[in-house]
Order: C-alpha cells, then structure tokens, then sequence
C-alpha cells in the first residue's frame, strides 16, 4: 500500500475499501442464498460448526497482514450469522431470561439477527428442540468457578438430543447505573451469585452502606436500575445494552478466569469431522469390581486422550449405581472411536463437535 499523507486521503481510501467490501458481502450472500435454496429441499442443517471452524482456520493460516486469527473468528462470526438468516431463518432457544448470559452467548454464535426465544427452564429448552419447535437450543453446562450443570447432563442422558457445539465464554459483569455518581447510589440490584463474584469492587467503590437487593437475574437488575436514579445493577454487557442502561465499569468480577461452557445443541444432528474434534458419551458401568478402570484402560490401548470424567447416580433400583459422563478428543467417525462405542447397550453417544476448550 502507498504511503498515506493525510487524514482526509486515508478516509477516501477507507471508504473505497468500505464499498468493495460491501460489494464482495453481497456476492457471498448470493451465493449463500443459492445454497440455502438447495437445503430447504433436503431439509439440510444451516449451522455448521464444523465448515466455520475449517473456514477461519483456513482463512488464519491464509493471513498476512495485521488480523490474527482472534480477530478474524470474530469477524466472520457475523458474516456466518447473518449469512444463516438469508440461508434460511432458524429459531433458537435459550436459557433465558432476555439479556441473560446464555442470550449472549447464543448470540455470539447466532448473530444478532436471528430470532431467538427465551425460555424459563433447561429443560423447556431441551423439549422445544425435542419436538422441533426450535432448530438449536443453547444451554450452560458447567462453570469453571461453580461446577457442572446437573440438569444439563440429566436431560441429555433422557432425551434422545445431541450436542451440535461447545461454546467457552468468560464471564464479565458490568456495573450500569442511570447516575454517575456513586455517592447517591444507594441500592444494587443483582442475582445473589453476581454479588459474591463482585464483592471486591463492591468493597472498593463504596465507603457508604448501600443495599445489595438479589433478583431473579441479572437482567431484571438492568431493567430495574435502568427505572430507578438512585439506583445500580450488576448485570451481563448484553442485558445493560437490552435496557439502554449507561455503564459506568466494565469487568468488576473478581476473577478474571471466571468461564462458561455452553452446548449448542439439536434433534437429530451429526457434524462432519473438523480435524480438531470432541465427543461426548454416557456410560452405564456395572458395580462389578474393576468394571470402570477396565472401560478407562481402552481410551490408553486406543491413544485416545481423556479429557473430563463425571460420575451421577443412575437413580435405579435400591442401590447406589453410576453412570458417567466422558469426553474425549476425537471424533466418531475416526475407526478408534467407532471402535471404542461400539458397545451400544451401556454408551449414549451424545455428539462430536469442533474442540473449542
């Protein structure tokens, strides 16, 4: 590129680039809408994580100049987004409410575009996929500060749902307020989890005795901070954006390590393989002795790398009897996986995905 030598020369050449970009976009989106006229015939999945991962993995190891691979997921991302929608407008279900941090989750995959429907529970989640009301549901599954998501796991091991994609998120609470000076603050409204994960600003930012006033989510807090001037919330990014509540900090939680697993997940649905992949199963082992560290012994003879193991009651008969979640790298089309779930009587297969964490 020629040197540049003013401001007013680098915004022609910005708008320049602007306009072939849009012109580009377009041309993409005709040829996205041609494809999606295809798969409306065949009933064909619009969300593929497999083909967006092998895209920006391609287009990372393509780059040259200043976009790296962070910033080119987070481009394409939207363009993937918004592309789905001309495809072929799908509704997804959330763990809501509206603003919550499975909302922005969701949309961090689905682009803001897309129609989206907050339910109340998991488990409404999972029956709106189950009966095809929805396409994609999206639901946490464990927290690296709080643990697994039992209801999660439960729901997966009763309905007959697959898990389509992982989604790692870190956590990052906002505090907004509609005033800016935090003397006349005099009540915070928040989830009481939010509270004990941002007690250190709260202890920091306020020497007067303010009220901490738990609510259902941290949506509600926006929502209610957003009507009250004396007033503040401890709530997601997306929830003060939903409610045009002013954000005076970013970031207050205590730990910055502070993440979210989510699944992606779907009635019937099986990616191709990506190169770099997870699978996840459920076993039922019987209570004779040896019976786990024999199954264990097959993911070493098979090199087969282990990556998490939980165990939960199988909740029958008069016992004390487990089943155990396991993920694994690898996906179920590689002849050592099919090899090792082949015993179906006691493996649910629950889905192989892109390895996102």
């Amino acid at each position: 590129m020629s040197e540049i030598k003013s401001i007013d020369e680098a915004r022609v050449k910005i708008d320049s680039i602007d306009a072939e970009l849009l012109r580009l976009l377009n041309d993409r989106m005709e040829v996205v809408k041609a494809i999606g006229d295809l798969k409306r015939n065949t009933n064909g999945a619009i969300y593929r994580p497999d083909r967006e991962q092998a895209i920006i993995q391609r287009l990372s190891e393509q780059t040259t100049g200043r976009l790296n691979k962070k910033a080119i997921e987070a481009i394409f991302l939207e363009i993937f987004a918004v592309s789905r929608n001309i495809e072929l407008s799908e509704k997804v279900a959330y763990l809501g409410p509206e603003g919550s941090f499975t909302h922005q989750a969701a949309e961090s995959r689905f682009g803001a575009i897309s129609e989206y429907i907050p339910l109340k529970t998991i488990k409404s989640v999972f029956e709106a996929v189950a009966t095809e009301r929805v396409r994609f549901g999206v639901i946490p599954v464990e927290n690296n500060q709080e643990g697994i998501v039992n209801d999660t796991i439960k729901l997966l091991n009763s309905l007959d749902i697959n898990i389509v994609a992982e989604l790692p998120m870190p956590i990052h609470f906002t505090f907004g307020s509609v005033n800016d000076d935090l003397k006349v603050i005099s009540k915070i409204y928040s989830k009481d989890i939010a509270f004990k994960q941002c007690s250190k600003f709260i202890e920091e930012y306020f020497d007067h005795e303010v009220a901490l006033i738990p609510v259902d989510s941290t949506s509600k807090a926006a929502l209610l901070a957003s009507e009250n001037s004396d007033s503040a919330a401890i709530c997601s990014p997306i929830a003060a954006k939903l409610y045009q509540l002013p954000v005076l900090f970013d970031n207050i939680e205590d730990s910055a390590d502070n993440f979210t697993r989510f699944l992606i997940i779907s009635n019937d649905f099986k990616n191709s393989k990506s190169g770099n992949d997870k699978t996840s199963i459920l076993v039922k082992l019987s209570s004779e002795p040896g019976s786990l560290v024999n199954f264990l012994q097959k993911f070493y003879d098979a090199n087969i790398n282990l990556n998490k193991i939980e165990s939960y009651p199988a909740k029958k008969g008069k016992g004390f009897s487990y089943q155990f979640l396991l993920e694994f790298d690898g996906h179920f089309e590689d002849e050592a996986v099919r090899n090792l779930i082949a015993e179906s009587e006691r493996i649910k297969w629950l889905g192989s995905y892109p390895k996102l964490c």
